[in-house]
């Protein structure tokens, strides 16, 4: 079978359906059969959520970069990367490449952000990671339920870097977060975690292909998700572990809940290991609430609703956790916790 074009929003023959493999559960092609019209331009407005944590910014306002859309690192430093749609029934591209020389220490704080209606976004971020440089980078999501939305991000790790990652997905009519990273060297680590949290009939897809090239590479994988009413949930994640990759150390779980009868969650992990001496190991679930705990809190005069947002909140925070900048994360479990 001929190879799928990469993602083109000028080209409707780019658009993959559901009998594309890696496309199965998020059918662009049933929502966008057409190239959508360019959006026009787009006020960038208020801050974002990361605004007051600081550090420097690259500003997307439908597709067009305000000001600068490529960032080197050299030393501690804090980037606040925007995409911003205001568009109706139109669609938009952005891309912006992010280097981490040698030493350097970067958070990146990224944010999609929303308003109009039924608008088409693209937005994909190029990641370098050199020797013995580290990158967090921290995603949050808020788009309108009729959007349709696909990010991406292709990251690679040389000798003995480190990368960071943990996405929050509110979902839209189609949301698509793909990361794609690769140990390029000896000694690189990795932690790719996600958390989706859908209601209506959203639909968020975290989708992640990590290979690993060089040996000794780690990496560690936590997604967990929540979904209610008519919304779906997917998780696709694959590792692939190279021939010469020996002693690599990867490790991937995903872990549901559904509160409704009608919400659905699909989970796709696969290992392919071809090198010897590994330690890899992935395993999925998903769940209801616990109803000895809802029924134990109510008994105690917790409504229904605060105690299903409660034990929502204790099941995600596990990931929010794992965020070791300490602003970053108070501002992901305060943000959340709106949303709860």
């Amino acid at each position: 079978m001929k190879a799928l074009a990469r993602l083109d929003l000028t080209d409707a023959a780019t658009f993959p359906s559901r009998r594309v493999e890696e496309w199965k559960y998020s059918d662009l092609k049933r929502f966008l059969r057409e190239a959508p019209e360019l959006s026009g331009t787009a006020v960038v407005g208020a801050p974002g959520p990361f605004y007051d944590l600081g550090g420097d910014a690259i500003v997307f306002a439908n597709g067009r970069p305000v000001g600068v859309k490529d960032y080197i690192a050299s030393g501690d430093q804090t980037l606040r990367l925007r995409f911003i749609s205001d568009a109706t029934g139109t669609g938009h591209t952005a891309s912006a490449r992010i280097v981490a020389r040698p030493g350097a220490r970067l958070l990146l704080l990224e944010t999609h952000e929303g308003k109009g209606s039924a608008y088409v976004a693209h937005n994909k971020v190029e990641i370098d990671v050199a020797s013995d440089a580290e990158v967090t980078r921290i995603v949050l999501t808020d788009e309108p339920d009729d959007a349709i939305s696909v990010a991406e991000a292709e990251v690679k790790l040389e000798a003995g870097g480190r990368y960071r990652q943990i996405i929050v997905a509110t979902g839209a009519k189609l949301q698509r977060l793909e990361t794609r990273l690769r140990h390029e060297a000896e000694g690189a680590d990795a932690r790719v975690d996600g958390i989706y949290l859908l209601g209506g009939s959203r639909h968020a897809d975290l989708t992640s292909v990590i290979d690993h090239v060089g040996p000794n590479g780690t990496t560690s994988q936590l997604i967990k998700g929540v979904v209610r009413d008519e919304a779906r949930g997917v998780f696709q994640g694959k590792i692939l572990v190279q021939k010469g990759a020996d002693d690599t150390d990867a490790r991937m779980g995903h872990h549901g809940l559904i509160t409704s009868e009608r919400g659905e969650i699909d989970v796709k992990p696969e290992l392919i290991i071809y090198a010897d001496e590994v330690q890899c190991a992935h395993g999925a679930t998903v769940g209801t609430l616990d109803e000895s705990a809802l029924f134990y809190m109510q008994q105690r005069g917790i409504s229904a609703d605060e105690a299903r947002a409660l034990l929502t909140q204790a099941f995600l925070i596990e990931v929010v956790d794992r965020i070791e900048h300490e602003g970053a994360r108070e501002v992901v479990r305060e943000w959340l916790t709106a949303r709860l």
